[in-house]
């Protein structure tokens, strides 16, 4: 349920309503705006109905909610959510894009990928040092060593970094070194892990499972924010559809439809979206059109010797030309890209 109270109501008033729910029970999650305060009640509806709020003076209304996730919804939070995190923020007319390798190969790689995107306009440096893979095969990632590879060319640059963590016993280990914490495709419904990040008191970027509904998503960002993590933003990454010349398909009708439903930030990558490197810059425009807050993308030095999704990644010369194109789209759209936090 959603409980609205009148403009000017007290902080004695919006204590008496809190202590009420809780004596009985029931989460409370408080949400101060400039007009109203809305505070959202989670538990048994009966027992909020018995309450009977409505006859408090100060209480506008009381609404139900009828989507299964709560806190995620716009009902709950009217106004968009603003991320903050280092220097930057993270919603609203500016955009970020997010950018580096699928994988950290070396200190040399990710230091030489740092420095090309932070000079095209880049303001976080994305980099996998957990590779979560297909194959038991196929390379696993540097773990710590890549973690601190990162840390050090955040340093060097000043772009903040967001990395996955894949596993329940390394949120700890990942935050520590990281500014962003990135859940995975696979790991969406990891709902273990979902409420170790919810502890961390780090940003989720939260990616979309590549056979996940819309309802799916934002109930595996509800977990988080239930955890007392409100720090989320979605991430569209493309879907398993029948077509097979792309590696998934990139739904871009998901960011109006969250911005519809949710007061959270929509990040789109269309790297992993498209699976092709000459569909990312053109996926990238059309992101951003449709409301992106932020983008996501691969860049690597050198593709062609790249240990992991060589063919979706940009090489710094061709980051550097979307960037342009997109630096052009968003001021048509009277918004701004990001820019580079002081160090």
């Amino acid at each position: 349920m959603i409980i609205v109270l009148k403009r000017g109501s007290t902080v004695e008033q919006i204590e008496e309503v809190s202590t009420r729910l809780t004596e009985e029970g029931l989460k409370v999650h408080l949400s101060q705006g400039v007009e109203k305060t809305i505070m959202g009640a989670i538990g048994d509806r009966q027992k909020i109905e018995s309450l009977d709020l409505e006859a408090l003076p100060w209480v506008e209304k009381v609404v139900p909610i009828l989507a299964p996730y709560k806190l995620v919804s716009r009902e709950f939070h009217p106004a968009d959510t603003i991320i903050r995190v280092g220097g930057q923020e993270i919603g609203g007319q500016t955009v970020h894009v997010m950018a580096g390798p699928c994988a950290v190969e070396s200190r040399a790689q990710i230091m030489e990928t740092a420095l090309a995107v932070r000079e095209s306009g880049a303001t976080f440096l994305r980099g996998g040092a957990f590779k979560p893979r297909t194959s038991p095969y196929s390379f696993q990632g540097l773990e710590e060593e890549g973690l601190r590879y990162l840390a050090e060319a955040r340093d060097k640059t000043g772009l903040l970094v967001i990395t996955e963590v894949i596993d329940a016993r390394d949120v700890d280990l990942v935050a520590h070194y990281s500014d962003i914490l990135q859940i995975g495709a696979r790991n969406m419904q990891n709902f273990i892990l979902l409420k170790e990040v919810a502890k961390s008191g780090k940003p989720v970027l939260l990616k979309r499972g590549p056979s996940a509904t819309l309802e799916e998503w934002m109930m595996a960002a509800e977990y988080i924010m239930d955890g007392g993590n409100y720090q989320v933003m979605f991430c569209e990454r493309g879907i398993r559809t029948f077509e097979s010349y792309t590696r998934n398909t990139l739904d871009l009708s998901m960011v109006p439809a969250l911005h519809a439903l949710s007061h959270l930030p929509v990040i789109v990558d269309p790297s992993h979206g498209t699976g092709k490197w000459h569909l990312v810059h053109p996926m990238a425009k059309a992101a951003l059109a449709a409301g992106a807050d932020g983008l996501i993308v691969e860049v690597h030095p050198h593709p062609e010797k790249a240990v992991s999704d060589g063919k979706q990644s940009l090489t710094p010369e061709r980051f550097q030309s979307m960037m342009h194109d997109l630096s052009r789209l968003a001021h048509a759209l009277d918004r701004k890209l990001g820019e580079e936090s002081s160090f």
